[in-house]
């Protein structure tokens, strides 16, 4: 019954969860493409210490590939130009956490969660979106699912 009730609850979480259209992107990207390739996402996002944030993807690990690979394309050779000027691309991020709340990548993925798990079906999208519900109330759901903490100064900082 217990089940029925968290399946039922995770149900209208997502159904009042509404996909937003992508941003747009400085370059067009395809991760459908890239991890058909046989990429997986570590290979272009980082996980520096201390493991909170997963980095954008440095021009220099796209043009390891990319200085051969459709290096012709107006897309690479604009990736290109990012990477001679020594300038980052100006990835427009899809999913932001607030800065109030204490998230870390390393330790939900060292607990079992894939990227898809917050991110969506990444390996079938041509162009990512925000189509999963990082809201409290659909992290509180994901937590009760997974039976980890819901107290509130797991995540937040308690007011003083």
């Amino acid at each position: 019954m217990r089940a029925l009730v968290v399946a039922a609850l995770a149900a209208v979480l997502l159904a009042q969860h509404t996909p937003q259209p992508p941003p747009e992107q400085p370059i067009p990207y395809s991760h459908k493409k890239h991890l058909s390739l046989g990429l997986q996402c570590k290979n272009c996002h980082t996980n520096p210490d201390p493991g909170e944030t997963m980095g954008l993807p440095a021009t220099s690990v796209c043009m390891g590939c990319h200085k051969t690979v459709k290096a012709g394309s107006a897309a690479i050779q604009k990736l290109a130009r990012y990477h001679a000027e020594k300038t980052e691309a100006p990835w427009v991020r899809v999913y932001q956490i607030p800065s109030y709340v204490f998230f870390s990548h390393r330790a939900h993925m060292e607990s079992g969660a894939r990227c898809q798990t917050c991110h969506g079906e990444v390996a079938q999208r041509d162009v990512l979106f925000k189509e999963t519900d990082i809201s409290m109330g659909g992290c509180m759901s994901c937590h009760r699912l997974n039976k980890a903490s819901v107290d509130c100064a797991f995540c937040h900082e308690p007011r003083q």
